[in-house]
């Protein structure tokens, strides 16, 4: 079983794992969560695809934490899927 995870907030109606276009739409102008991953991930096409997965969701942790939209009453969440 393969895990996805992802960042997305609290107050976005769309599923990025199921509707990742709309969501996208939706989250750019407001909150451009994947410029932010980009930001603060260091994945190279020199790792292999479990480590940049790795280093994705330490980027996501990281922004849940501590970045602009994240902390105790932020609006990041990070969401789990088992496919």
């Amino acid at each position: 079983m393969a895990r996805q995870v992802m960042l997305t907030t609290t107050d976005n109606p769309f599923d990025p794992f199921t509707d990742f276009d709309r969501w996208y739409m939706w989250d750019l102008p407001v909150y451009n969560t994947c410029g932010w991953i980009d930001a603060v991930t260091h994945i190279s096409s020199a790792f292999s695809d479990e480590m940049n997965d790795e280093l994705i969701e330490m980027g996501i942790d990281e922004l849940v934490a501590n970045g602009p939209f994240g902390g105790p009453n932020g609006k990041w969440k990070k969401v789990v899927r088992d496919t």
